[in-house]
């Protein structure tokens, strides 16, 4: 068959006239030999050949363009020197500690409403306390046996209710009979230092002859010491939490112009705290005064570099020269995203179209600095000189609008995009520990309120347990104490149908854990918001209480146990738990500084429930009796 040329192929093409098959002619290369090794080789003869292959593949199609070579690059840099938590007073901005540590810190829950807590590092410090007698030739007889006198570990009655919590759980009651009488509570001593209301210990008449001032200075490093080993806030003023909405809240500015830049974080929950968790607050002109202590306001200050671009490069980028292979310990194939995972998306065509189109220039920054570009101009390979502009840039209701590193901007008015870069004093990485108590807020709707399950209780020896071994056992020590007393209620009138006895009850409320503590919803007076969710209590229901009324259940978690002891209302935003529910738990943080020094704290993380729940509570319910109750 005659192959038609080009000429003709386009005209029959073009009427249409019968159909046409195409046929192509193929040169390949065929071994005459079965020994591959030569082949394998891979080697190159022909250069025009490999010139061909590349042409053939579009290595030489270019558009001119050359290749960054030198870069100036001009910033005016301004310290970040306010600070306020949640809506506490405004206080100077510390660079001298991790950010994660200034936010986070909670207090160290030391007692709760039931009992003390933290046996462990009571017996610490009181080590402590005695350790730094000793170094001053103090602690001799009569000033250890006052101590102990006043500040020792007292032994638990296990008949008292108000030491159930701690009789209730066998292995704190023996932590506590092991070191009542004969170790000094170091906290309840710490405690009473802080709060200049309670008399100072040698100011007690039994207190052995010693110097005063000598002991204001033991106070002094005792002090000092507690606050390196924990950093907790002293002064409220430090604490960010914000209990109704389960979340950290802050604020920082630097100064801007004739004013300030405002940056706050309105939901902050998530461990590792970045430039990311703060948005601009455009329409809060000022954060406060500081007080008149303060350091003076920082200035502005202005640099011009000149830096050399370097090619951004990552394992398994694609290649752009004929006859290479990429790196083969990323294989992007492997990636399997969602429909709804753009990021991942996004990384993935990053990864199998970009290799030489992207350019790193290295700038060094100060921490906890704010850093606006304003100018960046840049020379190619042929003298070209060229202004580059921010991706970002442009109104912030415009929608065609897209960069990825800018911080968002909180205004009631359409303004400019913030193109500022912000370099907190943060860490890369935190140890932290297991959780000391855990909620979990999850939704029933069968009972139409919230839970806050406790599923991680402290206990008062230091550590924790399971909220639902917990409170078993402390309901079951309890109840052995009236079965014990031997307090026995006379049973009630049988209940006869005609004849016959009726083998059933009427039963206002079934028994729930004690560890499972409600939210119902509520109105709050003066709020513009509908329904929020407040906590409540349930009854204690034991066999033969004698108590006419019986007490009401008290979470046993520092978290719930929010204005408890002013016997004020605690509320959650009705938003806060979701139908997946919340999970919020405390432990200690730790990390080290870039001074060498290590920081340790205690807080909050809060992450996704596991859905909804029943509790399985029930009202105005018809049971069975057992056949042997009367």
């Amino acid at each position: 068959m005659l192959i038609p040329a080009e000429v003709e192929l386009k005209q029959i093409t073009k009427a249409k006239a019968f159909p046409i098959s195409y046929s192509w002619s193929r040169l390949e290369g065929r071994p005459v030999t079965d020994n591959f090794d030569r082949a394998l080789k891979a080697e190159v003869r022909d250069a025009l050949w490999m010139l061909t292959r590349q042409w053939q593949l579009g290595e030489f199609e270019g558009d001119d363009a050359g290749s960054p070579v030198t870069a100036k690059l001009c910033t005016s840099t301004i310290e970040v020197n306010k600070y306020k938590a949640d809506d506490q007073t405004v206080q100077s901005f510390n660079k001298n500690v991790p950010f994660e540590a200034t936010v986070e810190q909670r207090p160290v829950p030391f007692n709760t409403l039931q009992q003390d807590l933290s046996l462990d590092l009571r017996l610490i410090m009181g080590r402590r306390w005695l350790q730094l007698l000793k170094n001053k030739s103090l602690l001799d007889a009569p000033m250890k046996q006052f101590f102990l006198d006043h500040y020792s570990i007292r032994k638990p009655v296990p008949t008292n209710t108000a030491d159930a919590g701690i009789c209730a759980h066998p292995e704190t009651w023996q932590q506590y009979a092991a070191v009542a009488g004969r170790m000094i509570d170091g906290g309840k001593l710490y405690l009473e230092l802080k709060d200049n209301t309670v008399p100072h210990y040698y100011d007690l008449p039994d207190f052995p002859p010693a110097d005063h001032t000598v002991l204001d200075g033991i106070e002094k490093d005792f002090r000092a010491w507690f606050s390196n080993l924990l950093y907790q806030p002293e002064d409220p003023i430090n604490d960010a939490w914000k209990p109704e909405q389960l979340e950290y809240q802050f604020a920082i500015s630097a100064p801007a112009g004739n004013g300030e830049k405002v940056l706050h974080a309105e939901e902050y929950y998530h461990g590792h705290l970045d430039w990311y968790n703060v948005d601009v607050a455009k329409d809060t002109p000022t954060l406060g005064e500081l007080p008149p202590d303060a350091p003076p306001a920082p200035v502005p200050v202005k640099t011009t570099q000149s830096l050399i671009p370097a090619p951004v490069q990552f394992e398994g980028m694609p290649n752009t020269r004929w006859w290479a292979f990429e790196d083969s310990r990323t294989n992007f194939s492997y990636v399997k995203p969602d429909t709804a995972e753009l990021a991942k998306l996004l990384l993935i065509e990053f990864g199998l179209i970009y290799a030489n189109d992207w350019y790193l220039i290295p700038y060094k920054l100060p921490v906890g600095t704010l850093t606006s570009i304003k100018g960046l101009t840049l020379t190619n390979s042929f003298g070209e000189n060229f202004w580059i502009d921010a991706a970002g840039k442009g109104d912030t209701n415009d929608f065609l609008r897209w960069n990825m590193f800018s911080m968002k901007v909180d205004s009631t008015t359409p303004v400019p995009t913030d193109n500022d870069l912000l370099l907190l004093p943060t860490v890369a990485k935190i140890q932290e520990s297991k959780a000391q108590e855990e909620v979990l807020f999850i939704r029933d709707e069968m009972a139409n309120m919230v839970w806050g399950v406790e599923t991680i209780i402290p206990l008062p020896g230091g550590t924790s347990k399971s909220g639902f071994e917990a409170a078993a056992e402390y309901h079951s020590f309890l109840q052995k104490l009236i079965d014990d007393s031997g307090v026995v209620l006379p049973p009630g009138p049988p209940v006869k149908d005609g004849d016959e006895e009726a083998r059933i009850r009427y039963e206002v409320m079934n028994a729930i854990p004690e560890n499972w503590i409600p939210f119902v919803p509520a109105h709050v007076e003066g709020s513009n918001r509908e329904v929020q969710l407040q906590r409540a209590a349930m009854p204690r229901i034991l066999n033969n209480d004698p108590k006419t009324r019986p007490d009401k259940i008290r979470p046993r978690t520092s978290l719930l146990q929010y204005k408890l002891a002013e016997k004020g209302a605690y509320f959650i935003h009705e938003e806060e738990v979701p139908r997946s529910g919340v999970r919020v738990a405390q432990s200690y943080q730790r990390t080290r500084w870039n001074d060498g020094k290590v920081f340790v704290w205690f807080g909050v993380r809060k992450t996704t429930g596991k859905g909804e729940g029943s509790s399985g509570l029930g009202f105005d319910r018809i049971v069975n009796r057992p056949a042997d109750t009367p």
